[in-house]
């Protein structure tokens, strides 16, 4: 691959799915694209790029994003995000959502499913407390062939054991062989979608919360920012973003902010257009009179 062939490939995957590589990772790009070369019985990686840069090929475009994309995914992933969702994000949402008993979870990048899976779980293991709510789950991604295997729910005995406590897998999961599927009541839960989030979301409507967790990183700084200003439109004063370890909104929006003492776990800011209706508005006090 020769210099000018990497340097296209940098902005195709840039413009295409946000993805920044930097000049040091021309060995990843060879060596994630050649299987792809062969498979189309192409002599040279730069025959590949040629019938990309000519454009008009859908098939081997998604070929190569997906091939360059990270799909790294395990059940209960770092653990402390669903710390969160059981012991902060689902307390203060049963509390405000009463009313509508009504609770929406976007996951972006959501991979092969196991993000949006271990979300499921902890809803069934909420119990009674979640009696007679109406839960929906999104989980999305630019791939098809981490969204199929996702829909599936299919996992191998490693993929299982990465992060999954043998209770749950005994109680969640059916075994065929040296396989595991999640249940079909489990599977029924979530519900999936292709979707590139550089793209426009905003038909998917509004969510309590939205799980984005390291997908960000790959992105550059204005991207990182429209993404974050976008995500912002999605979630209501009190829905809360859940990043990546080693993500932040800091110096990139004033949409969220952070949660004290919670790792990875932000809030959306009160617009200012509510806050400014919210300080306008008459209030009572202890005489009876209106005070403003």
């Amino acid at each position: 691959m020769t210099p000018v062939e990497f340097d296209f490939l940098k902005k195709f995957l840039q413009d295409r799915s946000g993805l920044v590589l930097s000049n040091d990772k021309q060995y990843l790009v060879e060596s994630r694209l050649l299987p792809i070369a062969r498979t189309a019985k192409y002599d040279t990686l730069s025959v590949l790029i040629g019938h990309v840069k000519r454009g008009g090929n859908a098939k081997l475009e998604n070929e190569v994003i997906e091939a360059m994309t990270t799909n790294e995914s395990f059940f209960f992933r770092d653990k402390t995000p669903f710390d969160h969702f059981n012991d902060t994000m689902l307390p203060a949402l049963l509390e405000s959502r009463a009313r509508t008993r009504t609770l929406k979870i976007w996951c972006a990048a959501a991979s092969s499913g196991q993000e949006p899976y271990s979300l499921g779980i902890c809803i069934k293991e909420a119990g009674a407390k979640l009696t007679g709510w109406r839960t929906r789950i999104l989980g999305t991604d630019l791939s098809n062939e981490v969204l199929e295997k996702a829909k599936a729910g299919i996992y191998s005995q490693f993929e299982v054991q990465r992060g999954l406590p043998i209770q749950l897998l005994l109680k969640y999961f059916d075994q065929t062989g040296d396989l595991w599927q999640i249940t079909p009541e489990m599977r029924a839960m979530i519900e999936w979608k292709k979707l590139n989030l550089l793209d426009s979301f905003s038909h998917l409507g509004e969510f309590d919360i939205l799980f984005c967790r390291n997908v960000l990183i790959y992105f550059d700084q204005k991207t990182k920012s429209e993404i974050l200003d976008r995500l912002a439109k999605m979630v209501p004063d009190d829905g809360y973003l859940v990043l990546g370890a080693a993500e932040t909104v800091v110096g990139l929006t004033d949409a969220f902010k952070p949660v004290a003492g919670k790792r990875g776990l932000f809030q959306r800011k009160q617009s200012v257009s509510r806050a400014a209706t919210s300080a306008a508005a008459p209030r009572l006090v202890a005489s009876g009179t209106l005070r403003r």
